[in-house]
């Protein structure tokens, strides 16, 4: 699950007084990078806490980002712009993949991919609620692990995403600090496996 929200790479957008779908069109043309802090819970299908975690991300477009974990325990997702790295700590242990297949239809496609979202994603305006303009993104990949993703934006930019898996869980990120365009050192993501640490994958 963690891997595929490394995705929400978020920042802020500059016409918080759009709608939904405008803002979220206004980021995807206009920012390149960001970095900031998030928080993140999981609820299950009867909305029961059943997670919560929190860290820092930062994201140059495209494919390129780093979602790091700092609790309940350490985890470093970095993509390089060919491969997405899932690093734990605690297991001395990585997984790696292809980006295209890593990002797909998820939310880093949202965030951190190239411009043509449409091609990916159905996109809805869901009009105003709790003080935000809110779009939903819908994947057109019938194999997606998530069935809908949900974006308020407030008067900061983005401010929330409300992810919901094809489990009925709803992961809730909320947004800190974040800064958009930021000139980002690029071995923010690179990632070479630790000596000793088991790697999986592609």
């Amino acid at each position: 699950m963690r891997a595929l929200l490394f995705a929400t790479l978020l920042l802020l957008v500059s016409s918080a007084n759009a709608s939904g779908l405008d803002a979220l069109r206004d980021f995807i043309a206009a920012t390149s990078s960001a970095q900031g802090e998030f928080e993140q819970k999981v609820y299950d299908r009867k909305h029961k806490l059943t997670q919560e975690a929190s860290g820092s991300l930062a994201f140059l477009r495209p494919g390129r980002f780093r979602w790091t974990y700092a609790k309940p325990y350490p985890q470093l997702i970095v993509g390089d712009g060919a491969k997405v790295w899932v690093y734990d700590q605690d297991l001395n242990q990585v997984t790696v993949r292809r980006l295209d297949r890593a990002l797909g239809s998820s939310p880093a496609a949202l965030l951190a991919g190239s411009k043509e979202i449409e091609l990916a994603f159905n996109l809805t305006d869901r009009g105003t609620k709790d003080g935000k303009e809110w779009v939903e993104a819908t994947p057109r990949e019938k194999e997606s692990n998530f069935e809908t993703i949900r974006m308020g934006f407030g008067g900061s930019g983005l401010e929330v995403m409300e992810l919901v898996d094809n489990f009925g869980q709803t992961t809730v990120l909320k947004f800190i600090a974040l800064r958009r365009n930021p000139k980002l050192d690029a071995a923010l993501f690179k990632f070479v496996p630790p000596k000793g640490a088991d790697v999986i994958g592609d």
